[in-house]
């Protein structure tokens, strides 16, 4: 059996549909042209790629703290799709719990794109996530993850890490922000998204510069809490990405079959409940 016949469940991607659902007027970036991405070419894309279901992540771009789309497209899915929400560091429990009910399972932090600071009175919050249950989704780059322990330390909430922690390829796998994300992964704590090339490889598809990280990774986390996601459609990407070529990479990086039932169906099955 091919990866294209495989199951699978892609833990990274965006809806976009300004025409429905207008960009909020404080925005940095708005998406435009084939950044544009609503929920019927995600269903599209899911049927010719051969993909069972999906976590949609909130994005910054465009919509900031309106998950209005988002959370469109997961009650449209007939449960195929679950969502990770942007929210404001001062939402309340009960707030919390409505978007949980409504097929939310986590929160995102974006260091990458907000900075640190923008977290520092973010403790509380992490606190309600981890009461309900709830995951926090980071996406950091260069050594941000360092900074942001001391805002996730001591808690218990699950984590989940963006696009393999996003490291500055020249400084090698024991750059401190990395070695961070590998002993959260070694302390079963987390689970990292193997995902986002194009936002840190220096080197064109298929990023062979991937490699050497790509091994810490699994190595630390194990296949049991690796998760594959697209990035679908490639927000502000730097170089051309496509859906297919994604999974091909998934293909030749794992060529065990039984590898890739893990990654790709297995692990974020048991983890978020399809």
């Amino acid at each position: 059996m091919s990866i294209w016949d495989e199951r699978k469940i892609d833990c990274h991607h965006h809806v976009i549909d300004p025409t429905r659902f207008p960009y909020q007027p404080d925005t940095a970036y708005r998406p435009v042209g084939q950044e544009i991405a609503p929920a019927e070419l995600l269903f599209e894309a899911f049927r010719v790629y051969g993909v069972q279901h999906g976590l949609i992540v909130g994005t910054n771009s465009g919509y900031g703290t309106d998950n209005s789309c988002m959370l469109n497209a997961i009650a449209r899915s007939e449960g195929r799709l679950k969502g990770i929400a942007v929210v404001a560091n001062d939402i309340d429990l009960d707030a919390l719990a409505a978007l949980q009910a409504k097929g939310v399972v986590g929160v995102a932090f974006n260091p990458s794109a907000w900075g640190l600071p923008h977290y520092r009175d973010a403790a509380p919050l992490v606190g309600r996530l981890a009461e309900l249950g709830m995951f926090l989704q980071l996406q950091t780059e260069q050594d941000q993850m360092v900074g942001l322990m001391e805002i996730i330390g001591s808690s218990k909430v699950r984590l989940l890490i963006d696009h393999c922690g996003r490291p500055e390829m020249a400084r090698g796998v024991n750059q401190p922000g990395f070695q961070t994300v590998l002993s959260l992964g070694r302390e079963c704590r987390a689970w990292v998204k193997i995902s986002g090339y194009v936002k840190f490889s220096t080197t064109p598809f298929p990023h062979p510069d991937v490699a050497p990280y790509l091994a810490a990774l699994v190595e630390a986390f194990t296949l049991d809490r690796c998760l594959w996601g697209s990035d679908w459609p490639y927000l502000k990407a730097a170089e051309h990405s496509d859906f297919g070529m994604n999974l091909a990479l998934i293909a030749d990086w794992f060529k065990d079959p039984r590898d890739r039932a893990r990654l790709l169906w297995e692990t974020p099955q048991r983890l978020f409940g399809f």
